[in-house]
């Protein structure tokens, strides 16, 4: 079987009980695989974000094994019907996401560790994780799609209280432009509704990713969109995200041309991805140095 055929291999559905909670997670298993991809989706989506709806080859979960990485995709803890996970502070989101990790890898092959990949609503979780004091067994963290601050037309359009600007849907903020996405991509992606303690995060992260980010020390590779509208973008908004994460060895920033804010989902996603496993080789080349000095 050539890369591109394995490619093609659909993820396994793993559904069990983790802690105590029903979870639901998506796992793309290499056979002898160099490291771990933990993917973490985004806020109304799910672990499907990461197995594309409409393009196979725009898949992480099929690319990742095709080129020696396992993928784990995880709904994130409230997105599971009746998981209980609204009534979970912060820190039992945490427990129980390296609880998920540990029980789908179980006794598998790890390769040279894990990866933390995490979009949008989804960093928060994945910041988190790596800030704790188990993330700095990761191999690195690797985000997207978010920021310390909201962009100007996220203020004009939730001032508006119709959620509409300038005759665009708030879709709009969240997608970017539809030529960024194959035909039926929005459509084809399911909605789901998330813990009511979102709206809380994502109304303080301005003021939580600062305070926690210098405790991630693992290196962190953060992108944004080219037509990202829902984070302030561009090189200065990267340089003050990058310059947050005070303890970590590297810090990598990147704009991804032609993407909107779903990058995952968009025509450049494989692109994207294969950047982010290029990230993951670049820290288990860094790791295996480390050991060897």
């Amino acid at each position: 079987m050539t890369a591109l055929e394995a490619g093609t291999v659909a993820p396994e559905l793993v559904e069990t009980e983790v802690l105590g909670t029903p979870v639901s997670v998506l796992v793309a298993a290499a056979p002898r695989p160099r490291g771990v991809v933990f993917a973490l989706h985004g806020g109304a989506s799910g672990k499907e974000y990461f197995d594309h709806p409409s393009e196979p080859s725009l898949s992480l979960l099929r690319l990742g094994p095709a080129l020696g990485f396992t993928v784990v995709a995880p709904d994130r803890p409230g997105y599971v019907p009746d998981d209980g996970a609204s009534a979970m502070p912060p820190a039992g989101r945490t427990d129980l996401l390296y609880a998920v990790l540990d029980a789908v890898l179980g006794d598998r092959d790890r390769g040279a560790g894990v990866l933390l990949l995490a979009h949008s609503m989804g960093c928060i979780s994945g910041i988190r994780m790596a800030a704790d004091e188990r993330g700095r067994d990761l191999l690195g963290l690797d985000f997207s799609g978010t920021g310390l601050r909201w962009s100007p037309a996220v203020h004009e359009a939730t001032a508006a209280g119709d959620g509409r600007l300038g005759g665009n849907d708030l879709g709009r903020l969240i997608w970017g432009p539809r030529e960024c996405y194959p035909p039926g991509a929005r459509r084809a992606l399911p909605v789901r509704g998330g813990p009511a303690s979102e709206g809380y995060d994502t109304e303080h992260w301005g003021a939580e990713l600062p305070r926690i980010a210098p405790r991630v020390a693992v290196p962190v590779r953060y992108t944004l969109a080219e037509h990202e509208a829902w984070w302030s973008g561009g090189p200065q908004a990267l340089a003050e995200v990058a310059a947050v994460f005070t303890a970590a060895p590297v810090v990598e920033t990147a704009i991804e041309t032609g993407a909107g804010h779903n990058i995952s989902l968009g025509w450049t996603a494989r692109a994207y991805h294969l950047r982010v496993l290029a990230f993951a080789e670049q820290c288990i080349a860094r790791r295996a140095a480390a050991s060897a000095g």
